[in-house]
């Protein structure tokens, strides 16, 4: 059984502008039927790092913020903490580099939470009963939300060839201890280098994980827990994650993750993807390259994983763009990720969702 994927290109005229063009696309997508009216809707952006301007731009999440409140639906828009030490490794860094991309209330028309409270950890354990994961500790306010509508810029990714919707859910719903499962299974590692022996990983350690012997700290990996407050704890950005998952693991358990995001949430979910710069790398780097091919449109869905098949068939079925990252499949029909980062099989991320039942990636696309 395949599911529906509405796709609205780029092209625009005086009797429809871009932004009508969305609204029909979500209307014709099915969003009125996923929001009752009073409900709290969770719109899942990527606020983007500092230095970046690929993410999806402010004033289409408005139209998104707009239709949703057309509905009678309540949106906030929310993100999450990230596991890394960046912009926005905690509430008040991410809110203020939000602000500061765009997504400041005089835009985009909600307010904005963190989908995982003050330092990354207000989260609930959710039981999916995966291949891998038994439970999956998703963002509190994800999970209180009465609706969820997650919009996401469809782009490469160096561990997962992609990123969408599924990546959005996944990794984007999950709390900073959710991050490091999915990344790494060995505790965090301290750079004695850089260590000044301070003991603010000391004192953020819940866990007595860590110690400080002769002026540098230790973490005791029989004692960690995998929480990850120590790094963005340590102002020196001596103890780091030791990336240590296989990239087809980690998207395994990403599906598992979003499989948790929309827990309880059936019937009440619409995932809309923008293939506009798609560029080589994630939102999360404090840059953006050139795009490897032209901006090609706008797809929804309420099956996340027929969403994401159905949009990367439409970049590989693109022509590539020359003088950029891509380095093979330049041709219609070639494929883009691979191009661009060869030793990733992306499709298993799609494999692993569809097999887990979170959606099918057989699609038929509605152009509109």
């Amino acid at each position: 059984m395949s599911s529906k994927v509405y796709f609205a290109d780029m092209r625009s005229g005086s009797q429809e502008n871009l932004f009508d063009k969305i609204g029909r696309l979500l209307r014709e997508a099915g969003l009125a039927s996923c929001l009752s009216a009073g409900e709290l809707v969770a719109v899942k952006v990527h606020f983007g790092e500092k230095g970046n301007h690929t993410f999806v731009r402010p004033v289409f999440v408005r139209r998104v913020v707009d239709e949703i409140k057309k509905c009678g639906g309540n949106p906030f828009l929310t993100d999450s903490s990230t596991l890394y030490v960046g912009a926005r490794k905690e509430a008040a860094s991410a809110l203020c580099c939000a602000i500061e991309n765009g997504f400041a209330y005089a835009v985009v028309g909600a307010p904005l939470i963190m989908c995982d409270g003050l330092k990354g950890h207000t989260a609930r354990d959710v039981r999916v009963d995966g291949e891998i994961l038994q439970t999956v500790n998703i963002g509190a306010e994800i999970l209180e939300a009465d609706a969820l509508v997650a919009v996401s810029h469809f782009k490469c990714h160096d561990l997962t060839g992609f990123g969408g919707a599924l990546k959005n859910l996944g990794m984007g719903c999950a709390s900073r201890t959710g991050k490091m499962q999915q990344h790494s299974t060995l505790a965090p590692k301290v750079a004695q280098q850089l260590c000044t022996g301070c003991a603010l990983c000391l004192k953020s350690c819940a866990h007595l994980a860590i110690s400080v012997l002769e002026g540098k700290a230790q973490v005791d990996p029989a004692a960690c827990v995998g929480c990850g407050r120590c790094v963005t704890a340590c102002l020196q950005k001596a103890i780091n994650v030791q990336w240590n998952e296989s990239a087809s693991l980690i998207m395994r358990k990403m599906s598992e993750y979003a499989k948790g995001a929309v827990h309880g949430k059936a019937g009440k979910t619409l995932f809309v993807n923008f293939i506009t710069q798609v560029s080589p790398s994630c939102d999360c780097y404090g840059h953006a390259d050139a795009p490897i091919v032209n901006d090609i449109g706008i797809c929804a869905a309420t099956d996340a994983v027929a969403l994401d098949q159905a949009c990367a068939d439409l970049v590989n079925n693109a022509r590539g763009n020359l003088d950029t990252a891509l380095a093979s499949g330049f041709e219609p029909g070639g494929d883009k990720f691979r191009g661009v980062h060869p030793e990733i099989d992306w499709e298993v991320q799609l494999e692993h969702a569809e097999k887990i039942g979170l959606g099918t990636r057989s699609y038929e696309l509605v152009k509109i």
